[in-house]
């Protein structure tokens, strides 16, 4: 086993709670306390003051960053919310190509990874994005491979879509660079049923976000999600999972208390707007994108399903930002 102390910082972004960077200390601590001995140190950076307070109370002491990477074998960004990006300056931003070039493994936590992007690190790389801003941030970096995956891992560039997937990428590392075995007794100190490859999906299996383990159900919900610009009819779907459109939209009306028609028509104007507040994609490219043939019926089915139409809610979250953005004016 490796007896070498490796110098892990995390430079946490403006507005960033403490608490996005725990997973990864977890697994740090955790190596330590398992190896009976120190593997790794870990170091916190701000870009202002130093001492990390959330609203909720939740602290984290940390340092002044100082651009210095003398002996650091790790340096992760970390941020919780895209916007964090828009308050980075061009000094920092080319103080990370420096450390880039010095062969530091240089990484991103959730939106942490949209510094080294900011930064032209990530172009023409993967990088692991949570599904929640994946269209944001592909808008925002069109030169990026963004993915669902939980993490990725490519020679001195690292992701993290945040959240249990840290802990997964920080087990990954522990067993690169100290060994199998002491990654599985920190993934077991850790009540960690399993590492999880990085190429695996972000989202939780279907019967655990819905509460069902029928395969049928999974599978025509599958291919909803997959066919959102082009929408099957629920006999394509039962024909598909070789059910009858009866016995489909029994277990729909079972498990759901919906219809197949009604929750594919909910699935995709969801999708509509998580991109209505997230792209600056018109209005028809989204409801098109979407399975809408024309501006009026999505527009109307979009009224009815949130009370208000894409035009309105775009327009009170752009006033709302806008607004927030004012508060925090100094």
């Amino acid at each position: 086993m490796a007896t070498d102390v490796r110098r892990v910082g995390f430079v946490l972004l403006p507005g960033t709670h403490p608490g996005a960077v725990m997973p990864a200390l977890s697994v740090l601590l955790s190596a330590n306390r398992m190896a009976e001995q120190q593997c790794y140190a870990a170091e916190s950076y701000t870009l202002d003051d130093g001492l990390l307070q959330a609203d909720d109370g939740l602290s984290l002491a940390a340092a002044p960053w100082q651009a210095n990477v003398e002996g650091l074998a790790q340096l992760w960004l970390v941020a919780d919310q895209l916007s964090a990006v828009d308050l980075l300056s061009a000094q920092l931003l080319g103080q990370l190509r420096q450390v880039a070039a010095t062969g530091v493994l240089l990484g991103g936590l959730e939106a942490g990874a949209a510094a080294l992007a900011q930064a032209g690190l990530l172009d023409q790389h993967r990088c692991a994005v949570h599904w929640r801003m994946l269209d944001e941030f592909r808008e925002r970096f069109p030169q990026v491979e963004a993915t669902t995956h939980l993490f990725e891992l490519s020679g001195q560039l690292g992701s993290s879509s945040g959240g249990h997937a840290t802990t997964d990428l920080f087990l990954t590392l522990v067993a690169q660079e100290q060994g199998q075995d002491l990654a599985a007794l920190v993934a077991e100190d850790l009540v960690v049923e399993r590492i999880r490859d990085g190429s695996e999906r972000q989202r939780m299996p279907l019967r655990n976000r819905l509460g069902s383990s029928h395969p049928k159900l999974t599978q025509a919900v599958i291919l909803m999600e997959s066919n959102i610009e082009e929408p099957l009819t629920t006999d394509e779907i039962a024909r598909h999972v070789c059910v009858s459109r009866r016995q489909l939209e029994r277990i729909f009306k079972q498990y759901l208390n919906s219809v197949p028609s009604q929750y594919y028509l909910e699935l995709r104007l969801n999708r509509a707007r998580q991109m209505l507040l997230q792209t600056s994609k018109s209005i028809i490219q989204i409801g098109l994108s979407c399975g809408f043939s024309s501006g009026p019926h999505f527009s109307s089915a979009y009224r009815n399903c949130f009370g208000v139409t894409p035009r309105e809610d775009r327009n009170q979250r752009r006033a709302q930002q806008a607004a927030e953005g004012a508060v925090k004016e100094p």
